[in-house]
């Protein structure tokens, strides 16, 4: 058999010269990294308000003292990072304002709570008998308790968003049978503090 000869040619590097050398640039990855960040640091902005805080800038406080006084029963919606609703409070506090705070969640019936003896059941572990406790009104005994400087005592109700209709319509109600009680009840959340009033919020003037 024929034997066939195979040919190997080998191909020599590309020869550039020294000028071309001069002018190519070499690119690495950290550069290009470098430039990214320039990129993306140079569209942040920063106002005063953010070296102030924007909870301390808030020309609103006398429009929330004369929405307090003039509805009773307010709904308030937070920031969900917190803190607004302090400034709030504590404008209420220098106006001579004592505060109740209660958790919506384990409240039970707002009325039997807030203006009656209520009985609480302590744990007996199966072996103790089952015992009955009753506790005075929560806003009765408080108000029993007030200074003679006191304004008057806020009620104010932390997770209110898990409350139904009818007992917001109550909460909305509380300050008619109670003339020296305030309601603030926290429903929600929205981006900023906003407040809307109580009997709104529980569809409580619709029916009336």
């Amino acid at each position: 058999m024929a034997s066939h000869a195979v040919c190997i040619q080998r191909l020599a590097p590309p020869c550039f010269e020294a000028s071309q050398l001069n002018q190519s640039k070499t690119v690495s990855p950290f550069s290009v990294s470098i430039t990214r960040r320039k990129r993306r640091s140079s569209g942040v902005r920063c106002s005063l308000v953010d070296f102030i805080g924007g909870d301390l800038v808030k020309p609103d406080i006398g429009r929330w003292l004369e929405d307090v006084e003039k509805h009773k029963a307010i709904a308030i919606y937070t920031p969900h990072e917190g803190g607004y609703e302090g400034r709030y409070l504590n404008r209420l506090k220098e106006q001579g304002y004592y505060f109740l705070d209660i958790s919506a969640r384990g409240l039970g019936d707002p009325e039997t709570t807030l203006l009656n003896p209520y009985p609480v059941c302590p744990a007996h572990l199966g072996k103790q008998p089952i015992a009955r406790w009753y506790y005075p009104p929560e806003v009765d005994y408080r108000l029993s308790a007030l200074p003679p400087s006191a304004k008057g005592l806020v009620v104010w109700i932390i997770e209110a968003k898990v409350l139904s209709k009818s007992e917001l319509q109550f909460l909305a109600l509380l300050p008619s049978l109670r003339p020296n009680v305030r309601v603030v009840a926290e429903c929600g959340n929205w981006r900023k503090f906003m407040w809307k009033p109580l009997a709104e919020i529980a569809e409580l003037a619709a029916q009336e």
